[in-house]
């Protein structure tokens, strides 16, 4: 399983992904354009001695990174979704999407996905931090393909 960050714009977040990531046993995928410089020392602060135990691919744009998808499914996490993440069977080969921390997806993006899924709460409130989400959506994803690590 994998988790992929659509032009992430907080290094902050970005290092708690790629913490997750080597926690949990999963590869993380960056579409750029980034919206920090790469060697920021906010994504190592965050990441911290983790970020050389996660697998890490960066790709140019979304075209290069769905280019290199093969069979596995893009599953978006969007507040726009209707479907819950905790209705959706997933694979152990998907692919899980998070977009932009200001705008989340573009609808080419939106289109390009096979599934999409939010993550339910409250009415008051617009969202949840994307590394947040990341924790919440790949912990159910593993579970549900007895894919947690032991």
């Amino acid at each position: 399983m994998r988790v992929a960050m659509y032009e992430p714009e907080i290094a902050g977040n970005v290092g708690a992904v790629l913490r997750l990531g080597a926690c949990m046993g999963a590869g993380i995928d960056l579409i750029e354009p980034l919206g920090f410089t790469w060697d920021d020392r906010r994504v190592r602060r965050a990441a911290m001695d983790y970020i050389d135990e996660v697998e890490i691919t960066r790709h140019s744009g979304f075209d290069a990174f769905s280019a290199g998808l093969g069979e596995r499914r893009l599953i978006l996490f969007t507040t726009k979704a209707t479907r819950s993440a905790y209705d959706f069977a997933y694979r152990a080969d998907d692919v899980l999407l998070f977009g932009k921390e200001s705008a989340g997806v573009p609808e080419h993006v939106a289109a390009a996905s096979h599934a999409m899924v939010r993550l339910p709460m409250r009415a008051q409130v617009r969202s949840l931090n994307v590394a947040t989400s990341a924790a919440i959506a790949l912990a159910e994803a593993l579970r549900q393909t007895d894919s947690l690590p032991r």
